[in-house]
């Protein structure tokens, strides 16, 4: 099946690792030209490094929570690849604990890079792309069902994925298309790193494991293809839906 991403532009924020760099891997690989983001230097050149064997990849330091970093974003993708088709905004996990006892400041963080560092992104977004273009956000299980230990998640993005969805009811008119994808077990350093919070790492993920109906993690190739086919011209006529990618873990519709 062809996605028809050969030579479409698109920029993957918070790509140098995990579930970014799984998208950005999954785009370039089937012909798309990428621009990525991270918070050093390092890590993008390493991201840029290895996405350059698939197709055409640039790099960008840069903050979500900078409210310069859209301009820059978008800046650089029209001024490298000469057109700008899409965006996929992904951030990192805020931090773990309990509604009752996370301090107040890392609430306050949180809302600056995982909501509206996000939105910011989005809104500069739609304000340069044209019909057919795209916004997706890699959002959390958490949209739809609670997951311990994760307060901050669990409060901040379920706001955003309304956000979204009312975004999209604005956007539609114009031709422009915004979607979420909720990931839940999937196998990155993130989720290992959540694992390693309890008294038996292994122990934790056995017991996720035997949660989830496919009865394993999934893999981060898993959840490049599925936002590579969110973002494509192949799914042209989806918009405003949340895409849980998580094995069946969820339980409702």
């Amino acid at each position: 099946m062809d996605l028809g991403l050969e030579d479409k532009a698109y920029i993957v924020t918070g790509a140098t690792r995990g579930l970014g760099l799984a998208a950005a891997r999954a785009l370039a690989a089937d012909g798309a030209r990428v621009l990525v983001s991270g918070r050093t230097r390092q890590a993008v050149d390493k991201a840029v490094a290895e996405l350059d064997t698939l197709g055409t990849a640039r790099g960008l330091v840069a903050d979500n929570a900078s409210p310069d970093t859209p301009e820059r974003l978008i800046a650089e993708a029209r001024q490298h690849f000469g057109r700008f088709d899409g965006i996929l905004i992904s951030v990192g996990g805020p931090q773990a604990g309990p509604v009752e006892t996370t301090p107040e400041e890392a609430w306050r963080d949180a809302f600056e890079s995982v909501f509206l560092g996000a939105l910011r992104l989005a809104r500069a977004a739609a304000a340069e792309l044209s019909d057919g273009g795209v916004i997706g956000f890699v959002l959390s299980s958490s949209v739809r069902q609670p997951i311990p230990g994760l307060g901050v998640s669990n409060g901040l993005r379920p706001g955003l994925a309304m956000a979204a969805k009312t975004l999209a009811d604005e956007l539609g008119p114009r031709g422009i298309r915004v979607v979420g994808l909720l990931p839940a077990r999937i196998d990155t350093d993130r989720v290992r790193e959540l694992d390693a919070l309890t008294d038996d790492p292994q122990a934790a993920r056995a017991a996720a494991g035997a949660g989830i109906p496919l009865g394993r993690y999934g893999t981060p190739e898993e959840f490049g293809k599925v936002a590579a086919f969110l973002l494509s011209p192949a799914a042209s006529y989806l918009t405003g839906l949340m895409v849980p990618v998580d094995g069946g873990a969820l339980r409702t519709l």
